[in-house]
């Protein structure tokens, strides 16, 4: 099934709001910021399906106005059920001068023999700041199903005045590459990335410095921290809980609101 979701936020009387939203199934979109104080646009994706089937087809797009500031939300697990042909999602994000869009979705449970496919593009203007984060589990392992998944592909580009900032490409084939292999997840279960870039001319390091100091008291997880061009950087994390990755990437967001939502 080929299912869209567009959404459109402008800025009016220097507050963000929905300016434009269309949808279908299994997709709704509702605004959970009622009780927020800045100036930011709070929505959640919400979907009336378990997860994504057998030649499902996403088609997403987030346009952002010049300065208007969202938060996009998810509203559970993404799961990934049993495929033979596979499933795709597409997400197209534009950043006009001056905006800013935050993302921190669930984790991803690929299920025993799902084979999904996504590539995420972003277009960023001047004095623009994105926020992106992924995270992937093995699969159903308290069901014996850790790592049983045939193939899972996501591809983020960034670009700026139409020049790529950054390019982050996962693959996962766990029957041709076993993730417990050197280079791979050696051991751990859970892999985030999130991905910060900002137009402003911000340098980023003392935020860098705020996360290695924040991650450094975890237990149980491996990270690792690298700046990229253009005032930004990429946060990967190895651990063995879904929960655990997705609180330490809540409060990175948490960390850069001021950039992205004030």
């Amino acid at each position: 099934m080929i299912s869209q979701l567009t959404i459109v936020a402008g800025l009016r009387k220097e507050k963000s709001f929905l300016k434009d939203t269309f949808f279908t199934r299994p997709f709704r979109v509702a605004n959970v910021g009622q009780y927020k104080t800045d100036s930011g646009l709070y929505l959640m994706v919400m979907s009336s399906s378990p997860g994504m089937l057998d030649n499902d087809q996403y088609d997403i797009s987030i346009k952002v106005e010049a300065g208007a500031r969202v938060q996009l939300q998810s509203q559970a697990y993404q799961r990934l059920f049993q495929m033979q042909a596979g499933a795709t999602q597409k997400l197209e994000i534009v950043l006009e001068p001056g905006s800013a869009f935050s993302y921190v979705p669930h984790p991803v449970v690929p299920h025993q023999n799902s084979k999904f496919k996504s590539h995420t593009t972003a277009y960023l203007q001047d004095d623009c700041t994105l926020l992106l984060s992924e995270i992937i589990t093995c699969g159903r392992k308290h069901s014996g199903e850790a790592f049983l998944f045939t193939y899972f592909q996501n591809l983020t580009e960034v670009y700026y005045k139409q020049k790529l900032l950054l390019k982050d490409h996962t693959l996962l084939q766990p029957q041709q590459v076993p993730p417990g292999l050197i280079g791979q997840w050696e051991g751990y279960t859970h892999q985030g990335s999130l991905v910060y870039l900002n137009t402003k001319g911000k340098s980023v390091h003392a935020y860098m410095e705020k996360i290695r100091e924040m991650l450094g008291e975890e237990k149980g997880l491996c990270f690792g921290l690298s700046e990229t061009a253009g005032n930004g950087f990429v946060l990967r994390l190895l651990g063995n809980g879904g929960e655990q990755l997705f609180a330490c990437f809540q409060r990175v967001q948490v960390m850069l609101e001021p950039t992205t939502l004030s």
